[in-house]
């Protein structure tokens, strides 16, 4: 029975169950490599909940099966390890390890949060200040930015498995480590310091209790510091106790604090006697509507109001900030965030409306201000009631002590037994210290984890069965304490509430980012998010910082963006697959597809380079001459053409793509590497000449380094260079042929043949030296691999196997980085002997205006004849200065066509004699046949046809010599060969005679379209 036959079995349709029945099993799945999908196949190796497998890779399915398949890739940046290391590696310890549900772990934590101190001691104050209608706003537009917010928390928290670290973790992963690491720092911070405003918070009721009781130790202050220091040694001893210890506590002061709101609320329904001339009278619709509209006193005003209230808002990040000890953090985020936010809100708004309801705005607290007889001028809710407060108003009066306006404790005396209120606040601001002293050494211990700071990798560290973060714990401590100690917390606290409110602005902006980037990888479980909403989400909490103390909010942008800098600049080697990323490549793409709708201009022309270097790092000068031309200007691509057995090669392109680009953005190289497979080197620069860019980012101009030993080596192998040129010229490229008078090529000094690193033994007898790039290397099983990819520049390296560098190579390694170097005053020589379109004029245009090269000035060369030499002159210079290009000098040499001298004559001839087929002293045939086997051989004819071009090419050196051989460097007019006319020998035996002995020379030829115009 086929494999197929199990779903083809027409309308009947049987159901296996794929655990018990093995026929089924066998049949899918078991026989073949094929691996059926599964989650193992994508965690990544240090995941939590169990070990990676790895699929078979495309090479064992796809390989011919006698050969050893590809070693196995991991695709686009996961990290793995075979299956039996990652099993070694990670085996999970379920045992002790504590991990909460959406209700303990995230509904009571951010409850508790919420619900502070402002809960007791402002609220009342606030309906006061604000009256009822305004407060309910109050309390409506801070539940709008955490609502938002605890969306926005509820999308990036189930797009994708959530480690430990909160808003960090979310912030980091979502937007890269740019902002993840300037919120993670600030947040974790801010968690610090908001210890220690909560814990001077029950510092400060502890000392009125004690001041009313008359039981003052010293003073206020050293009493609050003396309280602070106790509690938070207590507070740190129960987080060290460990995180189910804090559970515990946790559940224990939200049962008091709802048996405090409880005693609230029973008090409004109890009116007593005693208390009616502190304000209090039982609910009365008199006192509501009295309490409903604004009373604004003592320069307060709505916006000031929300500033004081809203830090009693946040706290909805207390779950998230523990993901790491969430059982499933990707449902109980969301369940818990935003089931806090509804059930706090409702509290808040049920508090005010019932204390705005029963208690009147100022009270005497006096009990004989009762009202006897009628008043006819008494109009509040109060006269009403018959007391008789007005004397609060009267600018003699002593002032009044009670009522919603004056007396912070409004809850105490309302409710039924006042001590639960204390115990409330007690609560309140003990609970809220115990989550942040947890949440900050958490955060801090992920940001160190994921080595953004390498100055705080200690604190990575942790220590027993959850991992607890130890060290972090007594750092938070240390920053909480010296805080205590300060006492004084009006101004650290809109400094908190502002970083808080920038990781709520982040996160925001991380979903609108996520959204915008359309990434693939973007796709939370969690729906009931919009960017727009996100967006808007995000630019309300910048507004409330800025609401709440306009200089911290100034405060906190600096340090964001301080820190945002700081990690931008140190580039830490993490790929998180952020939406950053993401955005870049949806703009780079649009950009691109939007550019390739423009025509081409010639004021926007810009040389666009393909460079045959081979691995980038064996021609480093060719590199960074050309690099000196297209940085910030060009393109440039660096073509590097694989040739010899196609799976051998195969496996080595797509380790070179990885590792020479990587080369290149660390060697500062704004280039793009580009390897092809080619039977040989004229069919690779074919396809990359093709092929090679995107819509208008194509190369229009192939650089070659000039071929040093041609006379040496394959003279099939000096045809194929000589036909890049011709093929380049077809497809309309313009062409640099570089040379400097050592050579290139460094790759032998590097202990990197060109031949591929699986042919060569590792202990290879033909190295002359080593070059040691780095103190870690990639590789060290063989000195014959590719250098490592953090390779600088190059610097010889003495070993006992290695003979010192003979006099040749020493030079060669020093010629290699001198285009590193700031170029001194001297002058770009510019041979403009024949008009390309004016590239040969362009390009040394654009090297004078890098930082290196701008001391450089230019001179510039013409042919001319004898006797108009002042008149070409005055040509030439009014059309620089049309092209608006600065130089020096203009030379005009009349003697270009002079013949040369007899001694450089006969050197020619010598050298191209082992080249000339020499058909005058052969038979027909045997010459025919000849030329046919080996078209690149020079024959008499072709060399008398061409004898002026030649001796024009020696004159030229001799010029050159004379004119030109202190120049920094040469740009001069590459000569052009006909095709099929001019054999490769003789084009060759051109170029070598033209440019030897020389400083670096560029022979530049464009395509013959103007590449400078001097119309605006």
């Amino acid at each position: 029975m086929s494999e197929g036959s199990l779903h083809s079995g027409g309308h009947h349709h049987y159901y296996y169950d794929t655990h018990t029945n093995t026929y089924y099993l066998r049949t899918f799945g078991h026989n073949t490599m094929d691996a059926v999908p599964r989650i193992d196949h994508y965690r990544h190796t240090a995941a939590d909940l169990g070990e990676k497998l790895l699929r078979p890779s495309l090479a064992e399915l796809h390989d011919e099966l006698d050969k050893e398949p590809f070693e196995d890739g991991y695709a686009n940046g996961e990290e793995g390890a075979p299956a039996g290391d990652a099993a070694a590696a990670y085996t999970p310890d379920s045992k002790g390890v504590v991990k909460f549900g959406w209700i303990k772990g995230v509904l009571v934590r951010c409850m508790l949060n919420i619900w502070g101190v402002m809960l007791f001691i402002r609220l009342s104050w606030i309906v006061g200040q604000a009256g009822i209608g305004l407060s309910v706003l109050v309390i409506g537009m801070a539940t709008v930015v955490t609502t938002i917010t605890g969306l926005s928390t509820s999308a990036i928290a189930t797009n994708g498995f959530v480690r430990g670290g909160g808003a960090y973790y979310l912030i980091s992963r979502s937007l890269g480590p740019e902002f993840g690491g300037a919120i993670g720092l600030i947040f974790a911070f801010a968690n610090a310091v908001a210890v220690a405003m909560y814990v001077v918070g029950f510092a400060e009721t502890v000392v009125e209790l004690l001041k009313e009781n008359g039981t003052l130790m010293i003073d206020e202050m050293n009493d609050i510091r003396i309280i602070g220091a106790i509690t938070v040694v207590i507070l740190l001893g129960i987080s060290i106790a460990g995180m189910e210890w804090e559970a515990k506590a946790q559940i224990v002061l939200l049962v008091i604090l709802i048996i405090a709101i409880g005693d609230f609320v029973i008090g409004t329904f109890i009116p007593l006697d005693s208390k009616k001339p502190k304000g209090f009278f039982g609910y009365n619709a008199d006192i509501f509507m009295e309490n409903f509209g604004p009373d604004f006193r003592q320069e307060e005003t709505f916006f000031s109001v929300f500033a004081i209230f809203f830090p009693a808002a946040t706290g909805i990040l207390a779950g998230a900030n523990i993901s790491g000890d969430l059982a499933d953090p990707q449902s109980a985020i969301p369940k818990g965030t935003l089931l806090a936010i509804l059930i706090t809100t409702l509290v808040y708004v049920g508090i005010a409306v019932s204390v705005g309801s029963c208690v009147v705005r100022d009270a005497t607290g006096n009990v004989n201000d009762t009202i006897v007889t009628e008043l006819t001028n008494c109009t509040t809710a109060a006269c009403k009631l018959n007391y008789d407060f007005s004397s609060c108003h009267s600018q003699a009066g002593p002032g009044c002590h009670y009522g919603l306006m004056n007396n912070f404790q409004v809850m105490s005396m309302v409710s039924g037994f006042a001590p639960l209120i204390s115990a409330g606040i007690f609560s309140a601001t003990l609970s809220s210290a115990l989550a942040s002293l947890v949440s900050a050494p958490k955060i801090f211990q992920a940001l160190c984890k994921d080595s953004i700071y390498p100055g705080f990798q200690m604190f990575a560290k942790g220590y027993g069965k959850n991992n607890e973060p130890l060290r972090g714990y007594i750092l938070t401590f240390l920053i909480a304490l010296g805080f205590i100690l300060i006492a004084e917390l009006n101004v650290i606290a809109p400094i908190i509430s502002n970083f808080f409110l920038a990781s709520y602005a982040l996160i925001n902006f991380s979903v609108f980012h996520a959204s915008l980037a359309k990434s693939p990888g973007w796709r939370p479980a969690f729906k009931y998010y919009n960017m727009w909403i996100s967006l808007v989400g995000a630019i309300l909490c910048c507004i409330v910082m800025f609401v709440i103390n306009w200089w911290a909010a100034l405060l906190t942008y600096v340090i964001v963006l301080g820190l945002y800098i700081y990690v931008t600049y140190k580039k830490p080697d993490v790929n998180w697959g952020s939406s950053t990323q993401a955005l870049t490549y949806l703009n780079a793409l649009q950009h691109s597809i939007r550019l390739s709708g423009v025509e081409d201009h010639v004021k926007n022309f810009r040389p666009q380079c393909l460079i045959m270097t081979g691995a980038p790092n064996a021609r480093p000068a060719l590199l960074h001459l050309v690099h000196a031309f297209t940085k910030n200007v060009g393109l440039m691509i660096c073509g590097h053409v694989h040739m010899g057995p196609r799976r051998q090669a195969m496996k080595e392109l797509s380790t070179d793509l990885a590792k020479y680009q990587r080369w290149l953005i660390k060697n500062k190289m704004k280039a793009f590497y580009a390897p092809v497979h080619a039977e040989d080197l004229r069919d690779g620069g074919q396809y990359l000449m093709q092929a090679a860019g995107l819509g208008r980012m194509r190369p229009n101009t192939l650089v070659v380094g000039f071929k040093k030993n041609w006379r040496q080596g394959d003279m099939r192998d000096v045809e194929t260079y000589i036909n890049l040129f011709h093929d380049a010229f077809d497809v309309q490229y313009g062409v640099v042929v570089i040379r400097l008078k050592e050579g290139l090529d460094i790759s032998h000094l590097q202990g990197q043949d060109l031949l591929s690193s699986q042919e060569k033994s590792p202990c290879t007898k033909d190295v002359i030296v080593k070059v040691d790039y780095s103190k870690k290397s990639e590789t060290d099983t063989s000195i014959a691999f590719a250098p490592s990819s953090s390779e600088r520049t190059p610097t010889p390296r003495k070993d006992s196997k290695s003979s010192p560098l003979n006099l040749a190579d020493q030079r060669l390694l020093d010629a290699s980085s001198q285009f590193q170097k700031k170029q001194g005053k001297s002058n770009i020589d510019v041979w403009w002997l024949f008009d390309d379109g004016g590239l040969t004029l362009l390009i040394p245009y654009l090297i004078t205006t890098k930082k290196k090269w701008k001391d450089c000035k230019i001179r510039v060369f013409i042919g001319g004849k004898i006797n108009r030499i002042d008149h070409d002159r005055r040509a030439m210079a009014t059309l620089l200065s049309k092209f608006r290009i600065d130089f020096s000098d203009i030379m005009v040499l009349g003697d270009i066509n002079t013949k040369p001298k007899k001694e450089n004559i006969a050197a020619f001839e010598e050298m191209i004699e082992p080249f000339r087929l020499h058909e005058d002293d052969k038979e027909q045939e045997v010459a025919d046949k000849m030329k046919e086997d080996e078209p690149w051989r020079i024959t008499d004819n072709e060399l008398e046809l061409y004898k002026t071009k030649t001796y024009r090419q020696i004159r030229l050196n001799e010029l050159l010599k004379e004119h030109s051989s202190t120049a920094n460097i040469i740009v001069m007019s590459l000569p052009v060969a006909r095709k099929g006319a001019v054999s490769s020998a003789l084009y060759m035996a051109w170029l070598e005679v033209l440019s030897k002995d020389l400083p670096p020379i560029l022979l530049v030829r464009g395509n013959h379209q103007s590449v400078l115009t001097f119309y605006s």
